[in-house]
């Protein structure tokens, strides 16, 4: 299926990208009137926070609610900002818009589940408003892909999508893994389709974002969602990933954009160098799978099994140091030669069955 979009035509400035920031959570009017004030006095142009919060444990702070919603008009009213929140049933959806909220976002959550998508792709039937879809908390880019295309179904024309990163259990530096690689293909896939990265929820923590942030820039994105507070350290949710809106302003000042579209003669050449480099790759993969194939037909003759896990771990460990000698990462290595290895036992498996 192909999206159906049109541009979201939401406000920014020539020197940043669109920024949406404000605070996790809606805690109370002052906070979020003082909040919204410090932004908007900081140039930002759209405020979010979030009324509903769906929370991994039972007990903690779960959003106020429809109390909130009025503090969200009186941001609009007094600052002149669109206001921005995330909705995750029907009913939020209708008390979203019966408060003139601005813009909507789906949370990773309920992007990873088609049955909640649908209900909210139904509930905005008939409807004009912008609308976002974060990443599933999974990496499954078809399931992104799937919640997107519910939405577009309703009608929804002013549609973008908001890279949050990915659960892992195995977490390392940041809350939720980038993988880069996945929102890339998305917009290989969808061109026009505007990304906007959640540095925020990747990170964890406040000394994350601005690296981030540059990373998204010199990846092309197209925006950016911040957790900005009036007093981060006092916050009742996510406490350690939101920056005051003096340091938002500080890491906005300092981004580095560059020119998406421009192209030199210099790059063009080394592109075709590119070319050339991987055209040898290739052809050296096809010679390897060859010689994979002569070693399947020797362990068919004398009856070896398929998967030597000495040998594996050997490849492993060697081509890994060779590659952080030769300055790649040794996880990158480790994930190419996965692959290849997994290509090699599907050829010997052919010899050995035929």
């Amino acid at each position: 299926m192909e999206l159906e979009l049109k541009p979201l035509c939401l406000p920014s400035d020539n020197e940043r990208p669109f920024i949406i920031a404000g605070p996790c959570s809606a805690e109370s009017e002052e906070q979020v009137m003082t909040t919204a004030k410090q932004l908007s006095d900081k140039g930002c142009h759209m405020f979010r926070a979030g009324i509903w919060k769906p929370r991994t444990k039972p007990g903690g702070f779960e959003g106020n609610g429809e109390t909130a919603l009025p503090w969200m008009q009186q941001v609009k009213q007094e600052t002149g900002m669109l206001t921005a929140t995330e909705v995750a049933t029907p009913e939020h959806v209708e008390l979203a818009l019966k408060y003139g909220i601005d813009i909507l976002w789906v949370g990773a959550r309920t992007s990873a589940n088609p049955f909640a998508m649908q209900a909210l792709a139904d509930s905005l039937k008939g409807v004009d408003v912008p609308v976002f879809v974060k990443n599933p908390v999974n990496p499954d880019l078809e399931l992104w892909i799937g919640a997107l295309e519910r939405i577009n179904g309703a009608g929804i024309k002013r549609l973008g999508a908001i890279h949050r990163g990915f659960s892992s259990f195995d977490k390392k530096i940041y809350r939720n893994l980038p993988m880069w690689q996945i929102p890339i293909e998305l917009k290989r896939r969808i061109p026009n389709l505007p990304i906007v990265n959640d540095p925020s929820h990747i990170g964890g923590r406040r000394d994350l974002i601005a690296p981030l942030c540059q990373q998204a820039m010199d990846l092309g994105m197209d925006g950016l969602i911040v957790e900005s507070h009036c007093n981060p350290d006092e916050a009742w949710s996510d406490a350690k990933q939101q920056v005051t809106p003096d340091i938002l302003d500080y890491i906005l000042s300092i981004l580095v954009i560059r020119e998406k579209m421009q192209t030199t003669e210099n790059i063009s050449q080394l592109r075709k160098q590119i070319d050339e480099v991987d055209d040898a790759f290739i052809e050296l993969l096809a010679k390897r799978m060859r010689i994979s194939r002569e070693i399947g037909q020797y362990k068919k003759e004398h009856g070896m099994t398929i998967l030597q896990t000495s040998r594996y771990s050997e490849i492993l460990d060697k081509r890994g140091a060779q590659g952080s000698l030769c300055g790649i990462d040794p996880d990158c290595i480790k994930k190419i030669f996965e692959a290849i290895h997994e290509e090699s036992v599907n050829q010997q498996m052919e010899i050995i069955n035929k």
